[in-house]
């Protein structure tokens, strides 16, 4: 089993669709709780040690709710404004503690026990390889879709379907972290699909289902999630 004990959370995103809600989207709450806790809660429960959070500079009352309930995990915060997802993933790379590193968007809503399960398969997986989480459920206008081998090796990322859509939960290498990102890429799945034509080594590890909260009427089905026999008894235990 290898070592995978870093992570870093992309939290940067305007979140535009959710601004009428009145607070900046990592502070969104859903079963009560703010995205970025939950996520946060997610890396602590599989044995993440040290992580990195990026958010944009409207965002500074989410920084200084990781920086006073997460200390002991979130080594940096960076608050900067950034043109893109992918930005924000270069910052990351930069900044979060060195080794294998677990990626999570914070709008990545998915059930704590799922997520340790997908995190404990990666690290049962070649160190060598990069991971990406992918779900069957499937409700987002523009989903990054992945077409695996029978092995669960990834073939494909992008396209107009596949065998299931990314969950925006990644594992990446050390090696994939030190490579040098074409210039001519603009968007985090730019990437995934630049490495799948690349010949990198790709894994997918499927995740029953993970709630991308992007939009408001995306509340009503993460809520339901969270209120799922399995996530009340993950909360009984917290």
């Amino acid at each position: 089993m290898s070592l995978l004990s870093s992570g870093a959370v992309i939290a940067a995103g305007e979140g535009s669709r959710l601004k009428s809600l009145g607070v900046p989207k990592p502070l969104v709450e859903v079963g009560g709780e703010p995205l970025i806790a939950h996520v946060l809660g997610n890396f602590e429960a599989a044995g993440i040690s040290s992580a990195a959070v990026i958010f944009n500079e409207a965002e500074k009352d989410a920084a200084a709710l990781v920086r006073a309930r997460f200390g002991r995990l979130v080594s940096k915060v960076v608050v900067k404004s950034t043109r893109s997802s992918l930005e924000s993933f270069r910052v990351m790379l930069a900044e979060a503690p060195p080794g294998r590193l677990l990626v999570s968007t914070v709008d990545a809503y998915a059930p704590r026990e799922d997520f340790v399960r997908f995190v404990d398969r990666a690290r049962e997986l070649p160190a060598s390889s990069t991971v990406l989480g992918v779900t069957r459920f499937v409700d987002d206008e523009k989903p990054l879709w992945v077409t695996t081998s029978r092995g669960g090796r990834v073939t494909v990322v992008g396209g107009t379907s596949g065998d299931a859509v990314t969950a925006g939960i990644y594992v990446f290498p050390d090696r994939v972290r030190k490579m040098t990102i074409p210039g001519e890429l603009g968007r985090l799945r730019d990437f995934l699909a630049w490495l799948a034509k690349s010949g990198e080594e790709i894994h997918a590890v499927e995740i029953p289902k993970v709630v991308d909260v992007d939009r408001v009427e995306d509340l009503a089905e993460a809520e339901a999630l969270a209120a799922s026999p399995l996530s009340r008894r993950e909360r009984g235990r917290g």
